[in-house]
């Protein structure tokens, strides 16, 4: 029988290749595999205690219960929008696609992940940022305005009060300091 498996800790094309790996070498026929969700059916060998194990060798963990799921759907679609550039509105479009208030989705992620969505967010695309400002393709104005910042001295500020450097400072590092967008909190 099928069923929808949510992951949480996926986010990004490498994780969809590895994670569809391991369903596979553990007898799971795969349907399809999106950041956070692989629809699949249990083949004649699986294992649902090894799949998990499997997963989380490599920093993967089945979610189990209905809060989790959404806390990790949120994330997905925010990185989605994020890397797309499509930030105007994201906490009206997240209300809208969960069926809940902004109030509501606010205050369920921070009791659930103790940063509030706002900061998250923020977090997120600060992230985004230092990817865009490493790839050296566009200028500080270009990355503000490709995030949906007002002007590129909003992104400024956040960026030098969150990690400490300015945008130029933070380019002339040898060794620039990136997290893994499941590490992001």
């Amino acid at each position: 029988m099928k069923e929808a498996i949510h992951i949480k800790n996926m986010v990004c094309n490498r994780c969809i290749a590895s994670v569809l790996a391991i369903f596979n070498a553990e007898n799971y026929i795969v349907e399809s595999v999106e950041l956070g969700k692989v629809i699949a059916t249990k083949g004649q060998k699986s294992n649902f205690e090894s799949l998990n194990s499997a997963l989380a060798k490599v920093g993967f963990e089945i979610i189990q219960n209905e809060v989790d799921t959404l806390i990790e759907l949120i994330k997905v679609k925010l990185i989605y929008k994020i890397e797309l550039g499509e930030t105007e509105d994201l906490f009206k479009i997240l209300a809208e696609d969960f069926g809940k208030t902004e109030t509501a989705l606010s205050k369920l992620f921070s009791r659930h992940e103790g940063i509030t969505l706002e900061k998250y967010t923020i977090n997120l695309k600060l992230e985004k940022v230092k990817e865009l400002v490493q790839l050296g393709q566009l200028n500080f104005s270009e990355i503000a305005y490709s995030l949906n910042y007002k002007n590129s001295s909003h992104l400024a500020k956040q960026f030098k009060s969150s990690t400490g450097m300015s945008m130029s400072e933070y380019k002339s590092l040898q060794d620039w300091d990136r997290k893994s967008l499941d590490q992001i909190v």
